[in-house]
């Protein structure tokens, strides 16, 4: 099985002759002709759009799982301590005023202490 890619520009307007894949001295499971209109080459992968190894994209991916890791442990302490932060405002907040008095109950009377007449 092969495939050719047709002649194209490329983007420095370089005209590219046609050629056939697997391209001689390439890989031999390059059969497919892969790319755009400005850039083709041959692949194993007809559904292959980028013409460079995937290494690099896994180091993004690493850079921005670490980037989205931090940022969820951050999040999680703002969180976290958000509400201790309730917690104690609720628990420590004073129930009443404190008059320093104690309190009675209105309507009754204290016992009378009568001193006797003479």
């Amino acid at each position: 099985m092969s495939a050719v890619c047709e002649s194209y520009y490329s983007r420095e307007k370089v005209f590219v002759d046609s050629f056939t894949c697997p391209k001689a001295g390439g890989e031999s499971t390059a059969v497919f002709c892969c790319g755009f209109s400005d850039l083709k080459y041959c692949c194993d992968d007809p559904n292959s759009f980028f013409p460079y190894e995937y290494g690099y994209m896994w180091w993004l991916s690493l850079g921005a799982l670490v980037g989205l890791s931090v940022a969820a442990v951050v999040l999680l302490a703002f969180i976290i301590t958000l509400c201790v932060l309730c917690y104690l405002f609720v628990t420590t907040k004073p129930r009443g005023l404190d008059s320093g008095l104690p309190l009675r109950a209105t309507g009754t009377e204290s016992e009378s202490v009568q001193c006797p007449s003479s």
